[in-house]
């Protein structure tokens, strides 16, 4: 080619003719190769795209983690333009996003027949360019504290220190990257609650500087083993506990670094799938309304004529007893016609709506004692009883000056009202900083503590009777019957005996009664007979005084705070309780009609009184030290500490400021599963009380809660609860129903939730993923307002509010 023109060969110049041959010959050359090449290229097009192709494989394998950002916390819009970072910071790390991977901007989603096609020539690429993320990522691992679950925390500060290996951080340099692949679901309804939740990520970041040395503050790592048993540590404050945290280090050992690979999606979705089809299987929600003679005040276990109508006798109020139906109902109780929303505390205590407590029988019978009375729209409660005509507050003066060292709010903090009627004495206690455990059976007296509980006071219905009232023994800083009509001193005195097992020692018996001031035979009878009781059990009476203004009087006793008295006692009667007698035991226990001894030794719980009030609520009970294993594992009173701790974060960063709840609208707030109460403790400063339950298959951790000054009772939730219907405006359950769900089937439990809770009112769960998935289905099913659902690995937050009215078709089932 070129080197033929004007070249010397063999060093003679080429004849003209020569020259043209050769030009031909070249130029003919020249065409075959060129045509040679351009065959050559046609024939080769199939190969060029295999590594286009090849190419592709890189961004198709990138894509999932594409898509998966936008399941968990963006829209797609967010996700194409590589934004997602700002819609999961509503609950993760908003730091050092500039080192997030990229996202590929190339959005369209390669068909299945592709992927599957592709997957065996992509392996052997990915393993070879993500091992290295691999290591980054492990560095990057999240963790999580307790099982009741904790605010997420991060911060730039820990990201640096992961880059120098400390493998302490919580919050790494690819985030985002991190948050997409540890988050399952987000869902925020409402401005209220993703503001909340933005504020509650500064307030967190602000303190990240200081979260690295998580060793100066108790805090608690909670692990749900197979049992639902918890284990406790200390790791710093995340949303989340390590139950979810294995789930992560499994996804973290793996070599595909920051993204998931198809097998593992398509594994997880058919799981998911089937789980989720297998629960749809067991439990369908059809939904009807309650159809009883109780109606719209149907207390399952309280209204079970059949098992009524099968007791033998009623002597000593059996039919006032719990008598809970074999198989727990599954309907839902209807609403009364002209239902309104309640009234707010504190204007409740005087007056609320007729038409939410439809009952005038009341009203007929004691409207002369000023318990309560009708007034156009409204039910008023003047605040007066049977002994304290004139006002509650007076009465309660004057027990304080008839004995100052009762001391109310201080020394005398907790107290139990026998046969409260419509609770005005508890009511009124709330000025005197005390609070009033007020129980009184579902009777005659229509709808007593249903007003009491519409009126936002504490209340159960319960009647003594032939068995052991449901709190643990020594509890109660006072007890006070105001003209309850229990016999107390018939059958050997068993009535006043329970109330002496549930009575503290050193507290006191308040008893105004007609035996105590009139002269009539019987009265006079009644007296005596207490009065030799009373001896007998040792108790002093330490005054006996008359109410001028409500024309009363009442009578003071004290138990005594040790043994001595009874090892001097004549005559063994009453007698003492057998050693193998448990005081504690209160679950459907029949009552005796003997004593337990008192506690002997310093460090045995009620031998010595309380902390006054509101000391005694932050103060780690006396008889709980580092020789006692905690609920989560840590000694005892560092157990205590953490668990406060815990719930006051969580309370004061989520639950007040970040979930759009309006305080003011709540009153009445039962934690279902309560452990130290720390929950009802951390909601102190808000205008509400809490009735802290402790499951009978939980942790007897009841008496701790009354040594801090709270109250609440045991239950079992496979059975109703003994409350009238729509009573409470808030319900917390801390992994509660994945335990049930062991013993007892979920759709009755939510349909007693559904019972017990106000409409409009909030129910927040914190359980694992599976159950919160589980209940969100039922609240669907009628039609409750989801706020505000958050899975993270396999532990989730849930929070509802339930619906003012019920669907037509449930009303139309009628």
């Amino acid at each position: 080619m070129a080197f033929g023109r004007g070249s010397k060969m063999d060093g003679r110049r080429s004849s003209p003719s020569s020259s043209s041959s050769l030009c031909t010959t070249t130029t003919i050359v020249v065409f075959v190769a060129l045509c040679l090449v351009g065959a050559w290229m046609m024939t080769s097009s199939t190969i060029f795209p295999l590594e286009i192709s090849s190419n592709k494989k890189a961004a198709v394998k990138e894509q999932p983690a594409t898509l998966a950002t936008v399941n968990y916390g963006a829209s797609e819009e967010e996700a194409a333009s590589g934004n997602t970072a700002e819609g999961m910071n509503r609950f993760g790390d908003t730091d050092n996003n500039d080192n997030a991977v990229p996202e590929e901007p190339n959005n369209t989603v390669p068909s299945e027949e592709e992927k599957f096609s592709e997957s065996a020539v992509e392996k052997p690429v990915e393993s070879s360019e993500e091992k290295a993320p691999t290591k980054e990522k492990e560095k990057s691992k999240d963790t999580f504290d307790d099982a009741n679950g904790k605010t997420e925390q991060s911060s730039a500060k820990e990201g640096e220190d992961s880059e120098s290996g400390s493998g302490e951080s919580d919050g790494p340099k690819n985030g985002d990257d991190e948050e997409r692949k540890e988050d399952d679901t987000t869902t925020v309804t409402g401005n209220e609650q993703s503001d909340g939740e933005r504020k509650d990520d500064q307030e967190e970041k602000a303190e990240g500087n200081d979260s690295k040395d998580t060793t100066d503050q108790p805090q608690i790592e909670e692990t749900v083993d197979e049992t639902g048993e918890k284990g406790l540590g200390a790791k710093s404050n995340e949303v989340f506990p390590d139950g979810a945290q294995s789930e992560i280090l499994k996804e973290s050992n793996t070599e595909n670094g920051s993204f998931k690979t198809q097998d593992a999606e398509s594994k997880n979705e058919k799981e998911s799938q089937a789980a989720s089809n297998s629960s749809d299987d067991e439990t369908t929600y059809n939904w009807k309304l309650c159809n009883n003679n109780a109606g719209t005040d149907y207390i399952p276990c309280l209204d079970n004529e059949k098992a009524i109508k099968k007791l033998r006798t009623t002597k000593h109020y059996e039919h006032r007893e719990r008598h809970c139906p074999v198989e727990p109902p599954t309907c839902v109780v209807p609403l009364p016609e002209g239902y309104k929303r309640p009234v707010e505390w504190p204007t409740s205590r005087d007056k609320v709506w007729y038409s939410n407590v439809p009952h005038t029988k009341l009203a007929e019978y004691k409207g002369h004692q000023n318990w309560v009375k009708v007034s156009g729209d409204h039910l008023l409660f003047p605040g007066g009883g049977t002994q304290f005509k004139n006002g509650a507050l007076h009465y309660i003066d004057t027990i304080q000056q008839a004995l100052p060292d009762i001391a109310w709010g201080k020394r005398s903090r907790v107290i139990l009202d026998v046969g409260c009627g419509v609770a005005s004495f508890g009511g009124y206690m709330f000025d005197r900083d005390v609070l009033t455990m007020s129980f009184a059976p579902k009777d005659e007296h229509e709808a007593q503590v249903q007003f009491a509980l519409e009126r936002g006071i504490p209340a159960i219905s319960a009647v003594m009777g032939t068995k052991r009232l449901p709190y643990p023994s020594r509890v109660f800083d006072v007890i006070h019957c105001a003209r309850c009509r229990v016999p107390w001193h018939i059958e050997g005195g068993m009535l006043l005996l329970e109330l002496n097992r549930l009575l503290r020692p050193g507290g006191y018996f308040v008893w105004s009664a007609t035996p105590v001031y009139q002269k009539l035979p019987e009265d006079v009878e009644i007296w005596n007979a207490m009065s030799s009781l009373t001896k007998a059990m040792c108790w002093k009476m330490v005054n006996k005084t008359k109410d001028k203004l409500n024309q009363v009087g009442m009578a003071i006793y004290q138990k005594p705070m040790d043994n001595s008295c009874y090892e001097k006692r004549p005559e063994n009667s009453p007698p003492l309780c057998k050693e193998t007698d448990d005081a504690d035991a209160a679950w459907n226990v029949p009552l005796q009609a003997c004593m337990h001894k008192l506690p002997a030794g310093q460090s045995v719980r009620g031998s010595k009184w309380p902390e006054t009030w509101p000391q005694r609520l932050e103060k780690t009970p006396y008889w709980i030290d580092d020789s006692h294993v905690g609920v989560y594992g840590k000694p005892g009173n560092e157990d205590f500490e953490a668990d406060y701790a815990h719930w006051k974060r969580v309370v004061s960063k989520s639950y007040v400021n970040g979930m759009g709840i309006d305080w003011s609208k709540v009153r009445n707030v039962m934690d279902m599963r309560a452990v130290y109460g720390g929950f009802a403790a951390a909601l102190r400063d808000q205008k509400v009380w809490v009735m802290n339950i402790v499951p009978i298959d939980s942790a007897d951790t009841l008496p701790i809660i009354y040594e801090r000054g709270l109250f609440g009772m045991y239950h079992d939730w496979c059975e109703s609860f003994s409350t009238y219907p729509r009573t409470y405006d808030l319900l917390h359950a801390d992994h509660l129903f994945s335990k049930l769900k062991k013993r007892c089937k979920l759709l009755p439990v939510f349909a007693e939730v559904d019972r017990i809770l106000r409409p409009e009112g909030k129910l927040i769960v914190r359980d694992n993923a599976e159950t919160i998935n589980e209940l969100q289905g039922m609240v669907k099913s009628l039609q409750w307002e989801v706020r505000m659902t958050y899975t993270k690995g396999n532990e989730g937050l849930l929070c509802v509010q339930k619906s003012m009215w019920r669907p037509k078709e449930i009303e139309a089932s009628m």
